[in-house]
């Protein structure tokens, strides 16, 4: 009877064991979580191109790498500083060649705090890069992981095909509409919120206004060029990033059914064709 139970309790011990260990790598290996106002994932980015969004505009490649409270954190710190030193007016013109104006309006104090956090972004960006590209690849090995919580009271997201060319032609018209229709919801509030300050305080619509009665000499006037230099990054960024996250849904949505099928219908004996 002793040998039963002891028996009894070792099996309960192994089996708590490998109750542990699968749920240990269950949580390793995830590599998509899927919640109902975005899906993040792992996935494969070449580390120039993080780099390059990073400096055009800090913390776009952390977005990009779906690194969102890093990548808005940053973000909001350029705006901040970037503001209070002046730094788009002094590049702007540096750029026309007035020298002068701009040593004037940039504060040096400021902008030599600017310089390593501005640089640390563009180097933090290239090293996650590099770093969740290895894990992407394990992820792939060991199962691609995939949990998805997708509903609540207030939202419901998808997995789903989508059209790439749909989210590019919105985000054309609208910077972070194309992310409304992806389904991205905090990136949908943060880019068209900085879209309207930025066109608002740049004056952008009236300048546009202007150029178009052919009152140019207003149009430069109206123009504020230290909110001005903001947009052409912010606006790039939400068309291309659209587009790009649109695309890899596809592809998850692809390798999780692939996954579906090979685990709940295909022969285990089966040998897959090179």
């Amino acid at each position: 009877m002793e040998e039963i139970v002891k028996t009894s309790k070792t099996v309960a011990n192994a089996n708590r064991r490998l109750e542990d260990h699968m749920s240990r790598k269950e949580i390793r290996d995830v590599a998509v979580y899927i919640s109902p106002i975005s899906i993040n994932y792992l996935h494969v980015r070449n580390p120039w191109v993080t780099a390059f969004w990073s400096a055009a505009f800090p913390g776009l490649g952390q977005i990009m790498m779906c690194k969102y409270l890093i990548g808005y954190g940053l973000i909001i710190w350029e705006f901040f500083l970037n503001q209070a030193a002046g730094i788009n007016s002094a590049i702007l013109y540096s750029m026309i060649g007035e020298f002068e104006k701009a040593k004037h309006v940039l504060n040096t104090k400021l902008f030599l705090i600017y310089i390593p956090m501005y640089v640390y972004g563009i180097w933090d960006s290239y090293i996650r890069t590099n770093l969740y590209k290895k894990d992407y690849f394990l992820s792939l090995k060991r199962g691609y992981q995939v949990i998805s919580k997708n509903i609540n009271t207030f939202e419901l997201n998808k997995l789903e095909k989508r059209n790439p060319k749909i989210a590019f032609i919105w985000s054309f018209f609208t910077p972070g509409v194309g992310y409304l229709y992806i389904n991205r919801l905090l990136s949908v509030f943060i880019f068209v919120t900085w879209f309207i300050v930025i066109v608002y305080f740049s004056k952008l619509l009236p300048a546009i206004h202007s150029t178009m009665v052919g009152d140019f000499e207003s149009s430069k006037k109206v123009l504020n060029p230290q909110w001005l230099l903001y947009f052409p990054s912010l606006y790039l960024f939400a068309i291309f990033d659209s587009y790009v996250q649109t695309v890899e849904y596809n592809k998850i949505f692809e390798r999780e059914q692939a996954s579906y099928f090979k685990k709940e219908y295909q022969n285990k004996d089966f040998i897959m064709p090179n």
